[in-house]
């Protein structure tokens, strides 16, 4: 185990899986207290703890419905009481309902809209609050957002926005709190190895890695390394930034 993150607390909300999963037990590997945050699927919040613990680190699950910002708020500030301390909040719980424009529905966007940007002010808003108690340099958010959230893609305008909108808050609320050492960063990972890239047709796998300088779709750990570092000591000068972990396929 390592001790980069020793004695510190993290939240990650849909810690259960995917890129979510990855942050978590990274997050653990480096000697966090890792809060592994779930809406629907306990049974993998449970499974990733149970992992975590395995290999010797220390992780609980912990259901925290992002949607629902009221309960999200209070689960976090219950999470800060119950520990003493909050450290680390990484906002990786997400939706998507895909469709042209002029087919989506309202509804489709609330509910993107409610748990990818609402959910995750919500989250930071407690977090917030919770780490302005404390006095140690080590208060850490970091927001996961996607590269649609810089260059758009056609069929996403809802996911695109809330992603963008990830972006705005990131550096607005690194503005308001740095002050305190409480730095704020957010990670837009480009293609990623998922259930969801692994269902597309082999041609379509070969004509996105194509799209790709690096040339090969990036891992869950690819993201967890960054995020990783952003909460370290090594990162302590560093807030309002958008690191970007795409394999090239986007640079500014």
């Amino acid at each position: 185990m390592g001790t980069t993150l020793q004695g510190r607390v993290a939240i990650v909300t849909g810690g259960g899986r995917g890129i979510g999963k990855a942050i978590s037990k990274k997050l653990a590997l480096e000697g966090a207290t890792v809060v592994v945050c779930y809406a629907g699927n306990e049974k993998a919040a449970a499974d990733t703890v149970t992992e975590i613990v395995a290999g010797g680190g220390k992780a609980e699950a912990r259901l925290l419905d992002v949607a629902d910002p009221e309960k999200a708020m209070a689960a976090i500030a219950e999470i800060h009481t119950s520990k003493g301390r909050l450290d680390i909040l990484v906002n990786n719980a997400g939706i998507s309902k895909d469709n042209l424009i002029l087919r989506a529905k309202v509804e489709e966007w609330d509910q993107v809209v409610d748990t990818n940007l609402r959910g995750a002010w919500a989250c930071s808003k407690a977090a917030a609050k919770a780490m302005l108690k404390s006095k140690t340099p080590t208060c850490r958010i970091v927001n996961i957002t996607s590269v649609v959230g810089e260059t758009g893609n056609a069929g996403q305008t809802t996911y695109s926005a809330t992603k963008a909108g990830l972006i705005g808050l990131t550096k607005s609320l690194a503005l308001e709190i740095a002050s305190r050492n409480i730095t704020v960063n957010a990670v837009a990972p480009g293609f990623i190895v998922s259930d969801m890239t692994n269902a597309l047709p082999e041609k379509v796998r070969a004509d996105l890695t194509t799209k790709i300088p690096l040339g090969r779709i990036g891992s869950p750990e690819d993201v967890a390394e960054a995020v990783a570092f952003l909460c370290s000591d090594g990162a302590a000068y560093i807030t309002g930034q958008v690191i970007r972990v795409n394999g090239g396929m986007h640079m500014l």
